[in-house]
């Protein structure tokens, strides 16, 4: 297919799905598993019984009229660009920001897409002695974004669609309370929407991933766990208490200077992660936790909050 025809039928730039050209090159693609075996694989997944019904209603069979010839290039040439980086482990953009209220393989194509590659990284990790729990607790983040997806009014699954590339392609580990991405010389630290970040569980996240990493990746020697977040943002302690997570999580750190981050909009992210919106207006979100407060307060204020990024020895 012409790439230009594509790109005007999908409604996107043609510099997008040139890149998906590019990128996927001559690479094999990826089947997806059986229909029939789809609801126990998003089952294990995570996904929510609402979320996997659509899935399951948009799945892309030989037949289906929702599925035309631009979606099925843009479905296939996804697969391949993103199995063409197993192993990596940087942000990957999977393709272009899709229409999604045009329909069903329009609001999920980039699920498919994770759909083909569970394969794949599943084998993957068993090259590399992964037991099967970990691959699984790691893979089941597809259901979370989902879920927060929907609670977002699709608000949220621009963003998610390149960062569970990282999962897909065995660059993510989540390990107790929190998910591990490899790097260079450095783990870099997420945190995932799963319950108290408490000091404990932070503890326990760290002494596992200071064993997995020489067991699974020996090849791979870490010096430092870091992490990008507004988590980290010093402003937040005028705001919360000194024994809070959040402030206890902080000081394990040795912050950077200060770069704002280009494309990144700290104030943003603090909504979506807080709130889980980006179009309530300040007047009128939840004042429930000290953390809301803070959030609306600050901005409210005039003030923005920050992106900061930080390090420790591991």
């Amino acid at each position: 297919m012409d790439l230009h025809d594509i790109a005007a039928r999908l409604g996107v730039p043609v510099e997008d799905i040139e890149r998906v050209d590019r990128l996927a090159g001559d690479r094999p693609s990826a089947p997806l598993p059986a229909k029939a075996d789809a609801p126990a694989i998003l089952d294990r997944l995570g996904v929510r019984p609402d979320d996997a019904a659509e899935i399951i209603a948009g799945w892309p069979d030989p037949d289906s009229t929702l599925w035309t010839p631009e979606l099925r290039w843009l479905l296939d040439r996804s697969i391949a660009l993103v199995r063409g980086d197993l192993g990596g482990h940087e942000w990957l953009p999977p393709g272009p920001e899709l229409p999604r209220d045009r329909g069903l393989a329009w609001r999920h194509l980039y699920v498919y897409a994770y759909l083909a590659l569970v394969d794949v990284v599943t084998e993957y990790h068993r090259d590399h002695g992964i037991p099967d729990a970990v691959s699984w607790v790691t893979l089941a983040d597809l259901g979370r974004n989902l879920a927060v997806d929907r609670r977002m009014h699709g608000e949220g699954w621009p963003v998610m669609q390149s960062w569970l590339t990282l999962h897909a392609r065995g660059g993510l580990y989540e390990l107790g309370r929190l998910q591990h991405q490899r790097g260079d010389t450095a783990i870099s630290l997420h945190i995932p929407d799963a319950g108290p970040l408490t000091p404990e569980a932070v503890d326990a996240s760290l002494d596992e991933a200071r064993a997995f990493f020489p067991r699974h990746f020996p090849d791979e020697p870490y010096t430092a766990f870091s992490c990008g977040s507004w988590l980290l943002d010093p402003q937040l302690l005028r705001y919360l208490p000194g024994d809070s997570n959040i402030a206890r999580f902080q000081h394990r750190f040795e912050l950077e200077p200060y770069e704002e981050p280009e494309g990144l909009d700290a104030d943003v992210e603090m909504l979506r992660f807080v709130f889980r919106t980006l179009s309530t207006p300040l007047d009128q979100l939840p004042r429930r936790t000290v953390l809301q407060r803070a959030t609306i307060d600050h901005l409210k204020a005039g003030g923005h909050w920050h992106w900061r990024r930080g390090s420790f020895p591991i």
